[in-house]
């Protein structure tokens, strides 16, 4: 039976960004909602990733002089109109009929960079938007001819760096999935370009596991440099969790930092990111740029992850509820939404520009 999901194409009114969540479990199919909002064993580390911004305080400043502060900022000298760009996310096609081409659209419309995934529904040329910058986030597989097609469709669509995805050599025990017996009802259109190749599958009928079983596991230090040789571009690395292994990914030639801790979708009992995100920074000491993702839901996340260390935060799960909901528009809505709440936030905070929100001292 054909898999079913939004056609929805219009702004969504959002209060906040936590109720869309149950808005979104109301009609999506449950297994491919599981699959969205789950996280692994007793979800520990997905809810911490939220309730950890709570622990800093930011203190209200006066007699700033400030009237509409300046979200703007950049990236790899690409111009953001704010600190905020899109997480990579896996099978948007569950969420919307247009996946990743809606999510690519809404992003470039709020001025920001879409990064596409190895597991998309979409091939990587496919999304494209023009003028608009695009990353794409690497899973690394254990057959390095997949490797070079995927790097080469990459520099082919211009993608402007490549998100190494190191902390997921395997799929955390999400529960949901196994209780839903979730297995992906449509393709992952990059596995299955290479598949017409090889045969190697394109991941429909397949659950998370299987996906995973044709990762690379063995990622080592050598592997960012192979991914800089192949295609010229910037290697960010992501799931990064430890000072140390921020050094260790700087000296083998990282050009960026991703801190995440996968959105509590891997090792549960871990920290939050934002606790890890100060100790982290200290480490990196402004060499590259940090980029922040996990449990941000708020304005003040935001502002409180800028102020810890971060260059720009990313956006997952609430980007993927707005795409259900509203399809390019509905994202749109939700990269507004966080700019509103990020907007108030630095103007009561006393912040004049992104600039001023890193140098604030949180209590």
């Amino acid at each position: 039976m054909a898999y079913i999901t939004s056609n929805e194409e219009h702004p969504i009114d959002i209060v906040n960004i936590q109720s869309l969540e149950g808005r979104v479990k109301a009609q999506m199919d449950k297994g491919a909602f599981g699959y969205i909002s789950g996280g692994s064993e007793d979800e520990i580390t997905l809810r911490e990733n939220t309730s950890a911004f709570n622990k800093k305080k930011i203190v209200p400043r006066v007699l700033q002089g400030i009237e509409k502060p300046d979200l703007s900022t950049q990236l790899f000298e690409i111009d953001l109109k704010s600190p905020i760009i899109e997480a990579p996310s896996a099978a948007q096609g569950l969420s919307h009929s247009k996946g990743e081409v809606a999510t690519a659209i809404g992003t470039a419309e709020a001025g920001s960079i879409f990064t596409i995934s190895t597991y998309a529904t979409t091939l990587i040329g496919d999304a494209v938007v023009k003028n608009a910058p695009q990353f794409l986030q690497l899973y690394l597989s254990k057959d390095e001819g997949f490797n070079q097609y995927i790097l080469e469709e990459a520099v082919k669509a211009g993608v402007k760096a490549i998100v190494l995805t190191a902390d997921s050599t395997l799929g955390g025990y999400r529960e949901a999935d196994i209780v839903n017996q979730f297995q992906f009802p449509i393709p992952m259109k990059n596995l299955a370009a290479y598949s017409e190749k090889d045969g190697r599958g394109d991941g429909e009928g397949k659950g998370i596991a299987e996906i995973y079983a044709a990762a690379k596991q063995a990622i080592a230090p050598d592997d960012i440099q192979k991914v800089k040789d192949l295609t010229g571009l910037p290697v960010i690395v992501k799931g990064v969790q430890s000072p140390e292994d921020a050094v260790v990914a700087i000296s083998a030639g990282a050009d960026g930092i991703w801190v995440s801790n996968h959105g509590g979708r891997q090792l549960d009992g871990g920290p939050a990111s934002f606790d890890v995100l100060p100790a982290i920074a200290s480490a990196v000491a402004k060499r590259v740029p940090i980029i922040f993702d996990s449990g941000i839901r708020r304005g003040e996340h935001i502002f409180k992850a800028l102020a810890s260390g971060a260059d720009v935060v990313a956006i997952g799960r609430p980007i993927i509820y707005g795409l259900n909901l509203g399809g390019s528009a509905g994202v749109k809505s939700v990269f507004d939404h966080f700019n509103k709440e990020l907007t108030i936030t630095m103007q009561l905070g006393g912040a004049r520009n992104i600039e001023d929100v890193k140098n604030t001292s949180l209590l």
